[in-house]
């Protein structure tokens, strides 16, 4: 069997919800809410795919991004070259969650150093909520932490399991949380679980 490619993208969902990279990414579901359209508004100017030196660095948009060797691909809202410097920009239109991001943007970068021959040790997120960019060192442990979470969203296409739903905060601000139901599934596994010990009883 073909090992499955695996999207930059489903790394942030993965890390974000086991069962939302699988829906998104196994069963190829996809709803819009709030959050989704503001980040698609807010995206509007990284898509166009326009190019432009801004203060004297070379900004290219909406770049086509492969790994042979991750067996991934996607894209970089923003590569910047600066006075020899290479290193991808992620755009996020909230905050900071956790270290879903980093691991997309480290992502990115080793994607670009295996296109490019290059050796980038810094990326950044720019979270337009605070309207900040964010450093984020490509140090050996994020590095190592991408490879493992590609190899387990790879594992995830594989077994087409569907994981359980966490039914926690995390669903409340989910666009799949309809098609999801999350406190009904999160039920069901609980009781299936609790029949399981009966049985063994």
């Amino acid at each position: 069997m073909t090992e499955p490619v695996v999207l930059i993208s489903a790394l942030e969902h993965f890390v974000y919800c086991e069962r939302q990279c699988a829906l998104i990414h196994g069963d190829g579901v996809w709803m819009d809410n709030a959050h989704t359209v503001r980040g698609s508004h807010a995206h509007r100017r990284v898509d166009s795919g326009l190019h432009r030196r801004e203060r004297g660095v070379l900004t290219l948009r909406s770049i086509p991004l492969w790994s042979e060797t991750l067996g991934l691909s996607g894209r970089a809202d923003t590569v910047e070259f600066n006075e020899g410097a290479v290193y991808p920009v992620e755009h996020k239109s909230g905050v900071r969650h956790g270290k879903a991001a980093d691991l997309q943007v480290c992502a990115q970068a080793m994607c670009l150093e295996e296109m490019m021959h290059v050796d980038i040790p810094v990326a950044y997120v720019w979270y337009g909520g605070p309207r900040r960019r964010a450093k984020v060192l490509l140090d050996h442990q994020l590095r190592t932490d991408v490879i493992e979470t590609v190899e387990s969203v790879r594992a995830q296409l594989l077994s087409g399991e569907l994981p359980a739903a966490p039914n926690d905060a995390r669903c409340e601000e989910c666009q799949l949380e309809p098609h999801c139901l999350p406190s009904a599934t999160a039920t069901a596994t609980r009781i299936a679980a609790l029949t399981s010990e009966a049985l063994l009883l």
